[in-house]
């Protein structure tokens, strides 16, 4: 199945959580928090502004973005787990 958002929103897979701290202490799964990191698998055509144009979005399909904690909506799609949320809630694209 494809999904294609609508306006300004983005389609986000969550990137796993790191297993060790930095001092290499390994965490248990129940004391792992959800990622704020995630690829962008899909996006929208843009915000349509007062004026009727249309911006395009400033991410886009392949990024590596960093989101707000309670940033968008989870949905399963074909057994994974998907956020779809507003580009406003993405914080910063991260560039290697």
């Amino acid at each position: 199945m494809k999904i294609r958002p609508l306006a300004d929103k983005v389609l986000v897979e969550r990137l796993e959580a790191e297993n060790k701290t930095a001092g290499g202490i390994v965490l248990p799964d129940t004391a792992k928090e959800k990622p704020q990191r995630g690829k962008v698998i899909s996006v929208g055509e843009g915000k349509v502004l007062d004026d009727g144009t249309v911006r395009k979005l400033e991410v886009k399909k392949g990024d590596v973005v960093l989101f707000t904690s309670y940033a968008g909506s989870e949905i399963k799609i074909d057994g994974k787990e998907y956020l779809i949320m507003s580009e406003s809630d993405i914080m910063a694209v991260i560039e290697k």
